[in-house]
């Protein structure tokens, strides 16, 4: 009995989508050090910041509670975009039994592009975060200026960019420990992951791993280290553009936002004018910054 062609297509989706599944889980989710992931529903997200109240005062006996209101700091809008691509193996190919060594080798590729875009998107933040990536209060992703509601400002980099070393470091950690809210109020922040080039992962280690003061002839420990500042460590993105930039994940919430609308998933169809079968892989998200203190950066020197 002769195979139809819708079964035969049922019959190698699951194939398929078997191979697009190894391949495209061995890319590491490199973003995943970076953002916080949420689903959504809509075709965008809007995430207002707020500024908080001021310190609480004293009540007096007998005096009446003193209000505040909160206020709108700045709005960050998330825009989901759709990535997709498919392939096409011609009605010639499956007569001449060419299916199995063409759709593996085009169902890996298309994983790979498929995966190569995200990470991609992930570090475009970090890579134009410098100069050409606005957050939504006006300034750079990373600048010493972040205006606030009370007048200051934050930095969420060095006044003079510094090549990753243990001063620099050290001094990227005091930093973030003085920054405060939108009413100029302490908020704690701590770093929680180093972000890094291929370029710098041994200066990386060097510096967080060592016992002692690294390139001196001291006894002194590494108080970077046996402090646990950052505490997760290291990780090392594949798509920094720049090889001596590197960040510091802070633990302030809201920070790098990653809204997943439609999850990847993939399709195969049949087209009756050509006879080719068709394989395609989509899915729609988004990246931004929700507070640029979710993140300390530099260029380096």
């Amino acid at each position: 009995m002769a195979i139809s062609r819708a079964q035969l297509l049922k019959e190698l989706l699951p194939g398929l989508n078997a191979l697009f599944g190894l391949e495209y889980s061995k890319y590491e989710n490199e973003d995943e050090e970076i953002y916080e992931t949420e689903s959504s529903d809509r075709s965008f997200e809007e995430e207002v910041k707020l500024s908080g109240f001021n310190a609480a005062p004293v009540k007096d006996e007998g005096a009446r509670i003193s209000y505040d209101n909160a206020q709108e700091s700045f709005t960050a809008r998330y825009n989901h975009e759709t990535i997709a691509m498919g392939f096409a193996i011609t009605e010639e190919a499956m007569e001449d039994n060419l299916y199995d060594s063409l759709s593996a080798r085009y169902t890996k590729a298309l994983a790979r592009a498929m995966a190569y875009t995200k990470q991609v998107k992930a570090a475009y933040p970090l890579n134009k975060g410098f100069g050409d990536y606005d957050t939504g209060d006006g300034v750079d992703l990373f600048s010493t200026s972040h205006p606030l509601v009370s007048g200051g400002t934050n930095a969420n980099k060095p006044s003079t960019d510094a090549d990753l070393n243990e001063t620099s470091l050290e001094a990227a950690v005091i930093t973030i420990a003085g920054w405060t809210d939108e009413r100029g109020l302490l908020i704690a922040a701590k770093p929680k992951k180093l972000i890094i080039p291929p370029n710098l992962m041994f200066v990386a280690q060097r510096i967080l791993q060592s016992d002692l003061r690294v390139g001196t002839a001291d006894n002194d420990i590494n108080a970077i280290k046996s402090m646990g500042v950052v505490p997760g460590g290291y990780a090392v993105n594949h798509y920094l553009t720049d090889t001596d930039a590197w960040f510091l994940m802070t633990d302030v919430p809201n920070g790098f936002k990653h809204f997943v609308r439609t999850s990847l998933e993939t399709s195969m169809d049949g087209d009756f004018d050509t006879g080719n079968v068709r394989y395609k892989s989509r899915e729609r998200y988004s990246f931004g910054v929700s507070d640029p203190l979710g993140a300390y950066g530099t260029s380096g020197a």
